[in-house]
């Protein structure tokens, strides 16, 4: 009888953009994505790797563009924190209905509907095997849910932040636009800033860089790639090194 495979990571942060929860829809919320991504981390779970996750609110409202339309930037952020919220709520109640026990961690206090971000609670549910959602970005404006990813990978003390995206990896221009598009393998966090690719925002690649905490990026609609990542599998791009 083959032996389990042996996940490569004990602990992981994975960052899911809002976007990704529109599926193929316009807006809002698929509940086939939904499902689908809550199944993947039943599997990872399988294995006996302790998740967190940080899901975006873009599909619901994205306070950048908000702000470039004219309205205050304060005002615009905080709206976007309360979309990570009805994100998290929608894959809470996923892994809750195929048995998974999650809890939700808002940055920003609303009681009676999440608890509120501590880190050696956090800690706590995940020792307990429990998938922790932070939710509320970073619970300040002016920061990405890029950032929060990144902070709170590092205050659980995460081994990986695993950023699932729309397409394989990263490239140095759009793959959708550019089908001559190159595609990296492996990439410095000074190279990631220097080139100016948008994977992470500057803030995040910079606390990554200092702490040392790899990134990889791939593709999340392929089914099966949140567990090979986890398995340590080459897939997507990895970001990592200081040069």
């Amino acid at each position: 009888m083959k032996p389990p495979a042996k996940p490569a990571y004990r602990r992981i942060l994975l960052k899911l953009s809002g976007e990704a929860m529109m599926g193929d829809e316009e807006y809002g919320i698929s509940p086939a994505v939904v499902q689908a991504v809550a199944q993947e981390v039943k599997d990872i779970k399988s294995l006996g790797v302790e998740v967190a996750m940080v899901i975006g609110g873009g599909n619901i409202y994205r306070g950048v563009a908000a702000s470039a339309a004219g309205m205050d930037r304060t005002s615009a952020d905080h709206m976007g924190m309360l979309a990570t919220v009805i994100n998290s709520l929608a894959l809470q109640d996923a892994l809750e209905k195929i048995g998974i026990f999650t809890r939700v961690l808002s940055a920003i206090e609303m009681n009676r509907i999440a608890e509120p971000y501590i880190r050696r609670r956090a800690v706590r549910h995940l020792e307990k095997g429990r998938v922790v959602i932070f939710a509320g970005g970073t619970g300040n404006p002016f920061f990405t849910t890029d950032t929060a990813a990144a902070l709170r990978a590092m205050e659980v003390k995460a081994q990986v932040i695993l950023k699932a995206t729309k397409v394989d990896g990263v490239y140095d221009r759009d793959p959708m636009i550019h089908p001559k598009a190159k595609k990296f393998e492996e990439l410095s966090y000074i190279q990631v800033l220097n080139l100016g690719l948008r994977i992470m925002d500057a803030t995040a690649i910079s606390l990554c860089m200092e702490n040392r905490l790899p990134i990889i990026v791939f593709n999340l609609t392929q089914k099966g790639n949140i567990k090979r990542v986890v398995l340590g599998r080459k897939i997507g791009t990895r970001i990592g090194g200081g040069s």
